[in-house]
């Protein structure tokens, strides 16, 4: 219903797999794993809104796989029914998180570390990921082409979002891809000379 980005990253000699913000759709999400013949690893959520872990559980369950999160969003994480009466969605079931995802952490694909950045803002307990090995970022709702992410909703900061950006996102290389949780995906040089909100901020 809010077209949520899920990434999926997949190791070709180990088969081994990372899924990212498994909102909804978690039948979609298991036929491409079944059809490159995936096994995950782990399934990260980049922040605890329902559009992004809604469907962490089931995919959870029919995998085994742990769930990583920034505990700084465990709050959040607690008002998913609450969430889904914003929206008039019906609940989703809880998922236990496994493992936190703090600034520092890294997680490894086969030989390919995937970098934590803690990018609190949009939520306290937003996370980033970066893989230089493919030069990619996956922003969660922190960045998005041509703008940032909303910081009305309870546990958004404004300023903390900007300096966020900042101070973790911008020092990646120009080139590097930038994959939002909604929408197109944009690269860093492109949001740092055309993106409205980051005036000032590059």
């Amino acid at each position: 219903m809010l077209q949520c980005n899920c990434s999926i990253f997949g190791d070709e000699q180990s088969r081994e797999a990372i899924v990212i913000d498994p909102g909804d759709e978690i039948e979609s999400i298991l036929e491409i794993l079944r059809r490159y013949g995936l096994t995950v690893k782990a399934i990260v959520i980049t922040h605890a809104h329902i559009d992004h872990i809604g469907g962490a559980r089931l995919l959870k369950d029919a995998t085994g796989a742990p769930v990583y999160m920034n505990l700084k969003d465990q709050e959040l994480q607690r008002m998913l029914d609450v969430q889904a009466s914003w929206l008039g969605m019906r609940p989703v079931p809880q998922v236990e998180i496994d493992a936190p995802a703090r600034e520092g952490d890294t997680l490894l694909l086969g030989a390919e570390p995937f970098h934590v950045l803690h990018t609190p803002g949009h939520t306290q307990g937003s996370i980033s990921l970066w893989i230089p090995s493919e030069r990619k970022v996956v922003a969660g709702d922190t960045l998005f082409r041509g703008s940032i992410g909303r910081t009305d909703l309870p546990g958004g900061d404004g300023h903390q979002i900007l300096r966020s950006i900042h101070d973790k996102l911008l020092p990646l290389p120009e080139d590097a891809i930038v994959i939002p949780g909604h929408g197109e995906s944009t690269t860093i040089g492109r949001e740092k000379r055309f993106n409205p909100f980051l005036e000032g901020v590059a």
